[in-house]
């Protein structure tokens, strides 16, 4: 994180099936497709970066096959090497250091949420640029965001904050 403070930064992979922990922080899904069946409220997850996950050409020549696992990688950094805007804004969720990446695959170990991890780490260990601070996205005042809320924040189907508060 940034200043003269380093704050130690904590990212975890957590299954989208799994129960969320008290001690995940902030959880963002990086999955490119919403894991089946899952809510939103059940995922409790702050943000939800679809563009981060690879390509769709990339999802499905893997297709989670641990023995493509070396190719996948070394095809997912180079995508990932140009989506460096998007690592930081998931990185400005790590309040307090601690931040919950959250992927739907069944393998612990061959996934994608594996090599962003790899890819916020590499980040935390460069200094920040000046400016950036580590805080998170600012947000949009309630009466501005209205539909020009990006819909990947919100879960399939559920309408916004604004129309469910009324």
């Amino acid at each position: 994180m940034a200043g003269s403070r380093q704050t130690r930064l904590v990212i975890t992979a957590r299954r989208a099936y799994d129960p969320p922990a008290a001690d995940d922080g902030p959880r963002v899904l990086v999955d490119r497709l919403w894991p089946r069946g899952v809510s939103k409220d059940r995922l409790r997850i702050v943000a939800w970066l679809p563009d981060l996950g690879p390509s769709p050409g990339l999802r499905k020549w893997f297709g989670h096959d641990p023995a493509r696992w070396d190719e996948f990688r070394r095809r997912y950094r180079l995508e990932l090497a140009s989506k460096t805007g998007l690592l930081r804004d998931l990185c400005a969720y790590a309040r307090g250091g601690r931040l919950t990446l959250v992927y739907g695959a069944r393998d612990p170990e061959h996934n994608q949420a594996v090599l962003v991890r790899e890819a916020l780490l590499e980040m935390a260990s460069v200094a920040p640029a000046p400016g950036t601070g580590g805080a998170p996205p600012k947000r949009r005042s309630r009466a501005s965001r209205g539909s020009a809320r990006p819909a990947r924040e919100r879960a399939p189907g559920r309408p916004s904050a604004s129309r469910r508060s009324r």
